[in-house]
């Protein structure tokens, strides 16, 4: 049986996040790799949190994803080595998050500044204040726009 990789690496595209679902993980970069050994494939997942809510929900749905495109046994190794980041969202996923009213988390190469400035995904604006630092998700805080007066959550540079 041959399993083409690029074949699976499309299927897991289509696999929303169960909180986000304008976003794919692969494109939140939580599906890091995808190998086949011996028959069976094997997919490697970096949640974005070790405690993360949707851990088994995104396990769930890339096994039943991966079962519309083949017969062969599926594992799901989780790996938080190294940790995830937020620079892994691809481009694609940062205007989808901000089309969605989300803004994504600036690209910080490791040099992680919580206290930028945060850009309205509503109007464009720079002028915005944290509300809280705690979001709906632990990867998410709340913010407001001082133009448009818009609430929003943004994703935490990690």
């Amino acid at each position: 049986m041959m399993i083409e990789i690029e074949r699976l690496w499309q299927a897991l595209n289509d696999v929303p996040d169960p909180e986000l679902p304008v976003v794919s993980l692969v494109e939140l970069g939580i599906v890091r790799d995808v190998q086949v050994t011996a028959g069976k494939i094997v997919v490697t997942i970096t949640p974005t949190f070790s405690g993360c809510p949707a851990h088994y929900a995104m396990q769930d749905a890339i096994c039943d994803r991966l079962r519309q495109v083949t017969d062969a046994a599926i594992e799901i190794m989780t790996t938080y080595s190294p940790p995830w980041s937020s620079d892994w969202i691809t481009d694609t996923a940062r205007e989808k998050l901000r089309a969605f009213g989300i803004a994504p988390a600036p690209r910080h190469g490791g040099n992680v500044m919580l206290l930028e400035a945060v850009t309205c995904p509503n109007c464009g604006s720079a002028n915005t204040v944290l509300r809280n630092p705690f979001g709906p998700t632990p990867c998410r805080m709340i913010y407001t726009c001082n133009d448009c007066r818009q609430p929003f959550e943004a994703f935490k540079p990690l």
